[in-house]
C-alpha cells in the first residue's frame, strides 16, 4: 500500500471509529413466533409479502408454519427460494423482479444469513431503483427507509436480523462486496429457538463459529468501546457454554445460541470486525466456502497473529470461555489458553 493510500485509510478508520457510537443505529423489534407476523404486517399497513429463502429451507418445508399463518390471515404472499449459500447479484435481481411483478409491499428474509442478506439487498434496490448494487458498496449509501423488512433466522450465527450490513457476491468478478447502512437493519426479528431445531449438526457448528468470530473480533477490534465490549464478552460466554449442546440439538443449547448470536450482532454492528472475516469472505467469493467454515479456519490463525497487540483482552476471552485459573496465568499463558479454548471448541463440535 502506498503512503498516500495508507494515510487515507487510517484517517477514514479514525473518523468512522468516532462516528460509530453516534450513528442512528436501532434495534429491531422482537417477535417470538412467526404466528405473530400477520398482525404485525397488517399494523404496518402492508398486505402483500415476498418471502426470500433458500432451496434447503424449501426442501425441508420450514416455511410451512409461516405460510399457514399468512393464509389464515387472508394475506397474499409469494416465495423466492433460490438464494445461494453466498447470495449473488442474480439472486437479488430475480427476487426484486418477483417483488415488483406481484406488487408486494413487505419482505421476509427466512433462513440463514444468506436469505436475510438477499432480503436486505432487495429492499435497498426497491428504495434506490436507479442505483446498482455495486454502487451501494461501502458505507451509508442508502439514506432511505426500506420497505417493511422482517427477518426470521433459522441459524444461530450470522445475526443478520440485527446488523446494519449485508454481503453480496458478484459471481462474474469472483468478489464479494459489503454494503453498510443503518437502514439495512430489519424492522422485526423473530427470535424463536424452535426455528433452529431442524439445523443439522454441521450447519449448527459452522454458524456457531461465525457467531464466535463476530464476538471475538468485535471485542478485540480497535473500534471497540465499553458497551459493545460488554455485549461481545457476554456473547463469547453464551456461545462457549451453549454451542456444544446446540450441536446435539438440546433445547437449552439452542436457546443460548439464539441469544448469544443476537447479542453479538447488536454489538459488532457498532464496532466492525477484523481480518478473519475479510479473509473468510474472500474464501467464500473465490471458492464458495461456507462462511462459518471459513471463519473457523481463519479465527485461530488471526488470534495468534494479533496476540501481541491484544493487551489484557485475551485474558477476558479465556475467562469467558471458562478456562480455569486464568488469574494465575502469565500474559503468554492466557493468550495461548484463549486460542486453545477456541481450537478445542472447534474440535468438540466437529470442525
Amino acid at each position: 500500500m502506498n503512503q498516500v493510500r495508507k494515510i487515507y485509510c487510517r484517517a477514514f478508520q479514525t473518523v468512522f471509529k468516532i462516528a460509530l457510537p453516534v450513528l442512528p443505529y436501532r434495534k429491531p423489534k422482537l417477535a417470538g413466533s412467526v404466528k405473530a407476523l400477520p398482525e404485525i404486517i397488517e399494523k404496518n399497513n402492508c398486505s402483500r409479502v415476498l418471502i426470500i429463502t433458500d432451496p434447503g429451507i424449501q426442501k425441508l418445508r420450514l416455511t410451512a408454519r409461516l405460510e399457514r399463518a399468512l393464509k389464515d390471515a387472508g394475506m397474499f404472499y409469494r416465495i423466492y427460494g433460490k438464494t445461494c449459500a453466498n447470495p449473488t447479484t442474480d439472486n437479488v435481481y430475480e427476487a426484486l423482479e418477483l417483488y415488483q411483478e406481484n406488487a408486494c409491499d413487505a419482505i421476509i428474509g427466512f433462513g440463514g444469513g444468506s436469505s436475510m442478506d438477499c432480503a436486505k439487498a432487495v429492499g435497498a434496490r426497491i428504495v434506490k431503483p436507479n442505483q446498482s448494487l455495486a454502487k451501494m458498496k461501502g458505507i451509508l449509501k442508502v439514506h432511505k427507509r426500506l420497505p417493511l423488512l422482517i427477518a426470521v433466522p433459522t441459524t444461530a450465527g450470522t445475526a443478520a436480523e440485527a446488523t446494519i450490513n449485508y454481503v453480496i457476491t458478484d459471481v462474474e468478478k469472483k468478489r464479494k462486496f459489503v454494503c453498510v447502512d443503518t437502514n439495512d437493519i430489519p424492522n422485526i426479528a423473530v427470535i424463536d429457538p424452535d426455528m433452529m431445531s431442524t439445523m443439522p449438526k454441521g450447519l449448527t457448528a459452522a454458524t456457531g463459529m461465525d457467531a464466535l468470530t463476530h464476538a471475538i473480533e468485535g471485542y478485540t477490534t480497535k473500534a471497540a468501546w465499553a458497551l459493545a465490549a460488554c455485549l461481545n464478552l457476554e456473547a463469547i460466554r453464551l456461545i462457549a457454554k451453549n454451542l456444544r449442546d446446540a450441536v446435539e440439538n438440546k433445547p437449552e443449547g439452542r436457546e443460548g445460541m439464539a441469544l448469544g448470536q443476537y447479542v453479538t450482532g447488536m454489538a459488532f454492528s457498532n464496532v466492525g470486525l477484523g481480518i478473519a472475516h475479510s479473509m473468510a469472505h474472500t474464501l467464500g467469493a473465490v471458492y464458495d466456502t461456507p462462511h462459518g467454515v471459513a471463519c473457523a479456519m481463519m479465527l485461530p490463525i488471526v488470534m495468534e497473529y494479533n496476540a501481541e497487540c491484544s493487551g489484557e483482552k485475551y485474558r477476558e476471552i479465556a475467562r469467558a470461555m471458562n478456562v480455569a485459573d486464568v488469574d494465575t496465568m502469565s500474559q503468554e499463558q492466557y493468550r495461548a489458553a484463549a486460542i486453545e479454548a477456541v481450537k478445542k471448541l472447534f474440535a468438540d463440535v466437529g470442525i
